[in-house]
């Protein structure tokens, strides 16, 4: 399921990172925080893929 924001693709992305060793966990805030510990790496692979053109910045709240 990819992401529906630049945002959540990033959160995403900086989570991957983290679980492959390439950033220190302890550098992730919010949601990257929160996915690294609840997705695993295909999920989060899953998640970050894609292009970022035409996604909004934020999801809508609804």
């Amino acid at each position: 399921m990819p992401a529906k924001s630049k945002a959540q693709q990033k959160a995403a992305g900086a989570a991957l990172s983290a679980k492959r060793g390439e950033t220190r966990k302890s550098d992730l805030k919010g949601a990257s925080k929160s996915m690294y510990e609840s997705m695993d790496e295909k999920e989060l692979e899953d998640f970050a893929k894609g292009g970022r053109k035409g996604k909004p910045e934020h999801a809508s709240k609804s």
